[in-house]
């Protein structure tokens, strides 16, 4: 059973359309984007999304506009009230998480600690 829950992810209107854009580019219209985090990174956890043809059982699915992102139960206490956005600027032009539960995070912003983690990772070069 599919739980869907608001609140673990938000995502701003272009982070929507730049995803569905996508999905559609690829042949993932009736697809998902995952959005999760891995252990690694500089910081000691790491961001990453990727397209999904299925939803997993205990996944949460959370809809904006025609597009639905997924997140998995791991996933979800790292990165719960987070926001999505879609950044397109001379410096930088991808999708973006802000995450109120990281306590470091990387320049680049694709890595992160949290407050009760810290301390747990190894300093890597950044990516």
């Amino acid at each position: 059973m599919t739980t869907v829950v608001p609140e673990i992810l938000t995502v701003t209107d272009l982070a929507a359309e730049k995803a569905g854009a996508m999905l559609k580019e690829k042949g993932y219209e009736d697809g998902y984007l995952r959005v999760f985090v891995v252990g690694g990174g500089c910081s000691g956890y790491q961001y990453g999304m990727a397209l999904a043809t299925e939803k997993e059982e205990d996944d949460t699915e959370i809809v904006k506009g025609n597009v639905r992102f997924l997140v998995d139960p791991e996933s979800a206490p790292l990165i719960g009230g987070s926001q999505v956005d879609y950044i397109d600027d001379v410096m930088k032009q991808g999708f973006s998480i802000s995450n109120p539960n990281a306590a470091r995070s990387c320049a680049c912003g694709t890595s992160f600690d949290t407050a009760e983690a810290s301390g747990a990772s190894q300093a890597r070069s950044c990516c």
